[in-house]
C-alpha cells in the first residue's frame, strides 16, 4: 500500500467510532422524523414539538414531528414498527398506547413489547381533576361524601374509552368507594369545553393543558395525582392527602419516551440515547417541560422498558371488562 492511500485507511479508521454518532442518513441531509400518535396543538405534539427542537441540536440534522392520529395512537405506532431500523423513525410515544392499548384493544395492530425498540425515557406527566365552579365539593372528601350521596349521578369526562385519563378516575371511584357516570368525549378538549360549561361535573386532564384552564378561573382544581404536589399547582393538593383510605399512595401517571423499530442494533439505540439525555438537560427545555407542570424522567433504554412492563401489568388488573374495538 502506497503512503496516500495508507493514510487515507487510517484516517477512516480513525472516524469509524463516530460514523455511529448520528442516523445512518444523516449525512445527505435527510431529517429525522418524529412521529406523534395525536393533533397538532395538544399536549402530546407540544411535548414532542419541544423536544424535537432540542434533539436537532444534538444530532445536527433536522428532526420534523409528523402527526399520525387515530385508533388510540397505534396507527403512529404502526408506522415506526414498519419503518427501516435505521433511526430514521423514532415515536414520541405517550404511555397510554404502550401500556392500557394492549389490555383493551380488540385488535391491537403489534405488540410494544415485542415490536419496538426502547430508546429513551422522556418524562413523566399527571393530572388534576378538575370540576366545574359550580359545584359545591372543594376537596376530595367533599366530592366523595356528594358522591355517596349521589349514587351514579355525578359524571366526569375523558379524551375516550380505554384513555389514561378515563382509567384514572375510575381508579379513583374504586379505590374511595364511590360510583360515578363516564363520558368519554373524542379527546380532552371538547370534554373540558362542558366542564366549563357544565354539561360534564369533572375531568382528569394533564397538567399542562389543565393548568391554562385553572388559573385563568373556568374550572376548580381538587387533586393532582402524584404522588407529591406540583410545583405548578402548589396549592392543589394530591388525592392521597384526602385522607381517605383507599387513596393513599394514590400514584396514577403517564409518560413520554422514544422508541424506534425493532431491530436496531445497540451501537445506534446507545448513541441516540446519548442524545435524548443532552437535549433533555438543555436548559431552555428543562425550563419550559417545568413551566408546563411535567417531571423529569430521564435514563437508559432498559428504565424505559421496565416500567411499560409494570405499568401494563398494573392496567391489566383495572381494564378487567374494558375493551375498544
Amino acid at each position: 500500500m502506497t503512503a496516500a492511500p495508507r493514510r487515507l485507511a487510517l484516517a477512516a479508521l480513525a472516524l469509524a467510532p463516530f460514523a455511529l454518532a448520528l442516523p445512518a442518513a444523516a449525512q445527505d441531509g435527510q431529517p429525522v422524523r418524529l412521529i406523534v400518535g395525536y393533533a397538532a396543538g395538544g399536549p402530546v405534539d407540544q411535548g414532542a414539538r419541544l423536544f424535537g427542537q432540542a434533539l436537532s441540536k444534538e444530532l445536527g440534522q433536522p428532526v420534523m414531528v409528523e402527526n399520525k392520529t387515530g385508533a388510540n395512537a397505534t396507527i403512529a405506532g404502526s408506522e415506526v414498527v414498519r419503518a427501516k431500523p435505521d433511526g430514521m423513525t423514532l415515536w414520541f410515544a405517550a404511555s397510554p398506547t404502550i401500556t392500557i392499548s394492549p389490555n383493551v384493544m380488540t385488535k391491537m395492530p403489534f405488540d410494544p413489547a415485542r415490536d419496538l425498540t426502547p430508546v429513551a425515557p422522556i418524562l413523566s406527566y399527571y393530572n388534576v381533576l378538575v370540576v366545574n365552579n359550580s359545584e359545591p365539593y372543594k376537596n376530595v372528601r367533599e366530592l366523595v361524601a356528594n358522591a355517596k350521596a349521589n349514587p351514579g349521578k355525578l359524571a366526569y369526562g375523558s379524551a375516550g374509552v380505554g384513555g389514561s385519563n378515563h382509567l384514572g378516575a375510575l381508579l379513583f371511584a374504586r379505590r374511595s368507594g364511590i360510583e360515578m357516570n363516564h363520558i368519554p368525549y373524542k379527546g380532552n378538549a371538547p370534554a373540558m369545553t362542558d366542564v366549563i360549561g357544565g354539561q360534564l361535573n369533572m375531568m382528569l386532564d394533564i397538567i399542562s393543558t389543565a393548568s391554562t384552564y385553572i388559573h385563568s378561573g373556568k374550572v376548580r382544581a381538587i387533586a393532582v395525582t402524584s404522588p407529591q404536589r406540583n410545583a405548578s399547582l402548589p396549592d392543589v393538593p394530591t388525592f392521597a392527602e384526602s385522607g381517605i383510605e383507599g387513596l393513599k399512595g394514590f400514584d396514577v401517571g403517564g409518560w413520554y419516551g422514544v422508541y424506534g423499530p425493532k431491530g436496531m442494533s445497540p451501537e445506534l439505540v446507545a448513541k441516540l440515547n446519548k442524545a435524548v439525555n443532552a437535549a433533555l438537560a438543555q436548559p431552555d427545555l428543562r425550563k419550559r417541560y417545568k413551566e408546563l407542570g411535567y417531571d423529569e424522567w430521564t435514563g437508559a433504554p432498559q428504565k424505559l422498558a421496565e416500567r411499560a412492563s409494570q405499568e401494563r401489568a398494573m392496567w391489566a388488573t383495572v381494564t378487567q371488562g374494558i375493551t375498544v374495538d
